[in-house]
C-alpha cells in the first residue's frame, strides 16, 4: 500500500460510524452482513449508512455483492491487512520488542465459539 491509499483508508475510518461498521463487519467474518441488518445493528439510517459503505468501499476496505433484493457487505480483508501492513512496515526500527505486543494480537485471534 502507498501513502495515499493509506490516507484514504484512514481517513475513511476517522468517522465514528464508518468505524462502528468496519468493526462490525470485521467480526462478522467472509458471510458478512445485509445492509438492512447493519443500520439496525448500528441504529443508523439507511441513508446515511449508505453513504458511509460508499466511502469505505472506495478506502478498499469492505465489498458488497447481490444477494436477491439485499446487498450484504464484507470486511475486505486484503485491505485491511494492506493497512496494517502499512502502518507497522516500520515500525520498531531494528527493535523487535517494540513489536511484539502486535504479533500477540494477533495471536489472540480465534474463531467465534
Amino acid at each position: 500500500m502507498r501513502l495515499p491509499e493509506a490516507v484514504d483508508s484512514l481517513s475513511a475510518l476517522a468517522h465514528a460510524h464508518r468505524l462502528a461498521v468496519f468493526r462490525l463487519l470485521v467480526r462478522a467474518g467472509a458471510d458478512g452482513i445485509a445492509a438492512g441488518e447493519i443500520a439496525r445493528e448500528l441504529g443508523v439510517l439507511p441513508n446515511t449508512l449508505s453513504s458511509h459503505l460508499t466511502i469505505l468501499g472506495h478506502a478498499g476496505l469492505i465489498r458488497s455483492r447481490r444477494d436477491g433484493r439485499s446487498v450484504i457487505y464484507s470486511a475486505d480483508y486484503e485491505g485491511m491487512r494492506a493497512l496494517l501492513g502499512f502502518l507497522v512496515a516500520d515500525c520498531c526500527a531494528g527493535r523487535p520488542e517494540i513489536c511484539a505486543p502486535m504479533l500477540e494480537l494477533g495471536q489472540s485471534c480465534r474463531a467465534p465459539e
